[in-house]
């Protein structure tokens, strides 16, 4: 379960302020360090094609956020960064012991929790989802789901907001990332559009994962119904009988064709809710929420775009 705490309004301000103090690196490039894929993109596409910024991206071997541990390399690398973009949740604890000895010290870190403020949603136990079997009974601190880049809707904002303090620490090139992010933002806009249209005109609008399920953004941005055996940030990997058979009971009774699982899942759990179903001819389909994407991923043109796009595909024939 991953917790924090939403920075205030005056903390964005002074973050703004504070980015114009620039600092660039001894080569004259800004380096721009991200922790995970969605924020690498993103920054890749305001940038564009200018020799002036140096973006690196620390999880580029698939190592799942949740289990990320960085090493010297990527401690060096953040350690000198003029811009770090990380998520925020308790996924990157590491973070704050990493800046406390980091060798820039005005460095502008941009934490996406912090940016979408109270867009930010609680992680949510629905109805027959398996809780974690160390979870506290006195636990009192709120609990927030980390995986606000699978909203289209967080990513047109977040964009938005990273091409501003962009914009203030390289004000001499603020026209060249404000034209590059506007015609970006156009593109998430269009594929939002695209994600109502194709989610809203289906008759079902009900999900359901043999898996973790980090889509809770992107299932509330359209008004979907889903069911999971454990919440986005869940360490369980074993599914305990009472979960199966609620799982399958909700394939029949709601007639489901698909039981998703996500893109690092194994199917297993997936497959045994499917072969406890009446028909057992239930499909698994795979959404991919970006925490696996590899630097080989990127070389063969993965986008966060063209990853969004494949699964509002598969969305498409899950849900008609």
């Amino acid at each position: 379960m991953k917790k924090f705490s939403i920075v205030t309004v005056f903390a964005m301000a002074f973050l703004l302020f504070s980015a114009c103090s620039k600092n660039q690196n001894e080569n004259g490039k800004i380096k721009i360090v991200t922790t995970i894929f969605p924020e690498y993109d993103w920054v890749r596409e305001i940038v564009g094609k200018t020799e002036n910024v140096e973006i690196t991206l620390l999880l580029d071997t698939g190592v799942d956020l949740h289990s990320y541990q960085p090493s010297v390399q990527s401690m060096a690398k953040l350690s000198s960064a003029d811009i770090f973009v990380y998520v925020g949740g308790e996924s990157d604890d590491w973070v704050r012991n990493a800046l406390k000895s980091a060798k820039n010290k005005n460095m502008i870190v941009v934490n996406l929790l912090s940016l979408l403020g109270e867009k930010v949603k609680e992680e949510e136990l629905v109805e027959g989802m398996q809780e974690e079997s160390e979870e506290s009974e006195d636990e009192e601190e709120i609990e927030y789901d980390e995986h606000v880049w699978l909203s289209v809707k967080n990513a047109q904002i977040i964009c938005a907001q990273i091409a501003e303090i962009l914009c203030a620490f390289d004000s001499k090139n603020a026209d060249f990332y404000r034209a590059n992010v506007s015609s970006y933002l156009e593109k998430l806009s269009a594929l939002d559009a695209e994600y109502y249209d194709a989610i809203f005109s289906s008759a079902n609008k009900t999900i359901l994962f043999g898996d973790r399920f980090p889509f809770r953004y992107l299932a509330d941005d359209y008004a979907l119904k889903y069911y999971a055996a454990f919440v986005g940030c869940s360490a369980e990997t074993e599914a305990s009988f009472k979960t199966i058979a609620f799982l399958s009971n909700k394939v029949d009774e709601l007639s489901l064709p698909v039981v998703f699982k996500i893109e690092s899942g194994d199917g297993k759990i997936a497959q045994t809710i499917i072969q406890n179903t009446k028909s057992k001819n239930a499909k698994i389909l795979t959404l991919d929420s970006m925490q696996s994407v590899t630097k080989t991923d990127i070389a063969n043109g993965a986008t966060y775009l063209t990853i969004m796009e494949k699964n509002l595909d598969v969305l498409k024939a899950a849900l008609k």
